[in-house]
């Protein structure tokens, strides 16, 4: 077997095990009182960024796109959710590993995760707000306003469906990105010479 087959089937590997415990780690959540009840912080956005990070940016990308397949076999929102995670942790991946690729320092590792961080919550915010939302509304049966009401219950903010956006939705996104951006700090240079190792 080539050098070039056997880097392929190498990354291959990698980012099966990636992908695998972070559809492991979508089981491992919990709720903040600012987000709707369905919507739970989790860490599995953690080995896409370690993925990203040691591997390159697309194979970030790749362990986000298998990570929500793997979750398809037990959707309760028809999908809807699955698609959201993608884009949201695509965003927060590609838009952290990109800038970390080029210089690989400490420094750097926090900037570029904070600027991910940033980036997806922006994309989380308006996705959420003009597609996922109605479209989980009319899968599910129900009004834009069903969200507000039962949000407004823990999160005394939440007014309306914009203040929803604006007070629920985008705080719950720093949040969570910002728990898995620590984490990824913390583990990244214990894992990634594993990752890397050919």
């Amino acid at each position: 077997m080539n050098r070039s087959k056997t880097f392929s089937l190498n990354s291959v590997v990698k980012v099966g095990i990636l992908a695998a415990f972070a559809y492991v780690l979508m089981f491992i959540q919990f709720p903040i009182p600012i987000a709707p009840p369905f919507m739970k912080v989790d860490l599995a956005d953690v080995p896409a960024l370690i993925g990203g990070f040691a591997m390159g940016p697309w194979y970030g990308v790749l362990i986000q796109l298998i990570k929500n397949i793997l979750n398809l076999t037990k959707t309760t929102t028809g999908g809807v959710g699955e698609l959201s995670n993608f884009i949201v942790g695509a965003v927060f991946v590609y838009v952290s590993s990109s800038i970390y690729k080029n210089r690989k320092t400490k420094k750097t590792a926090i900037f570029s995760l904070a600027l991910g961080v940033v980036a997806m919550t922006a994309v989380a915010t308006l996705s959420n707000a003009f597609i996922v939302f109605p479209t989980y509304a009319k899968v599910m049966g129900l009004d834009l306003n069903a969200f507000v009401g039962m949000t407004a219950k823990t999160n005394g903010l939440v007014k309306s469906y914009f203040s929803l956006m604006l007070l629920s939705i985008a705080p719950f996104n720093l949040v969570k990105g910002f728990v898995a951006s620590f984490v990824t700090e913390l583990v990244y240079k214990r894992v990634s010479p594993i990752i890397k190792r050919r």
